[in-house]
């Protein structure tokens, strides 16, 4: 018999639950497939290269993967416009960059948030430097209230209201990342 998963081993408070851990499960299920439908014929032509954008993607990455269907190279860009703050300083500065050349091969750039669009719009123009076959979003979630820029989400998991959120990999001061769901202060 399969042990169950341990309980979470925290209270959520002071945050409530916007999104709960079951419904993001699920979504990034369908998000997967969806992928997996979109570059199963273009597979031969060149290999996918998901980019998880640190440190916010990681989790929402590390699911999404798991539900890609085909054989997929994972690698990581740093970039930061929010320092310990809560909303973006507007200066984007790359933190760490990619470990290996990507021209040639599908790329999809796997972001935890789409905001204001300062930060994905400069790392979408980064990234099509590199020549890649091809470039495509996908966003766990986008706030389409604080959006300054125009950008083109691929593979979107949620829309969210204008409230600043944690868990499932978003953080306020590096902290609480490891919340399953994500929440907002209450």
């Amino acid at each position: 018999m399969a042990a169950l998963p341990p309980a979470w081993n925290r209270s959520p408070q002071p945050f409530a639950e916007l999104i709960s851990a079951g419904v993001i499960a699920a979504r990034v299920a369908e998000l997967g497939a969806q992928i997996t439908a979109e570059y199963r014929p273009r597979i031969e032509e060149a290999e996918v290269v998901v980019v998880g954008v640190l440190k916010g993607s990681v989790i929402f990455l590390a699911d999404l993967v798991r539900h890609i269907g085909l054989p997929v190279l994972i690698d990581f860009i740093g970039i930061s416009s929010y320092g310990d703050a809560t909303s973006s300083s507007g200066v984007v500065q790359i933190t760490q960059d990619l470990s290996r050349p990507i021209d040639g091969r599908h790329v999809v750039l796997v972001e935890d948030i789409v905001d204001t669009g300062h930060t994905v719009h400069y790392l979408l123009e980064n990234i099509a430097t590199r020549r890649p076959a091809s470039l495509k979003l996908a966003s766990l979630l986008h706030k389409p209230a604080r959006q300054q820029r125009a950008v083109k989400i691929d593979y979107l998991g949620f829309t969210i209201p204008d409230r600043f959120v944690v868990g499932y990999g978003l953080d306020v001061a590096q902290k609480y990342r490891n919340l399953p769901f994500i929440g907002y202060e209450s």
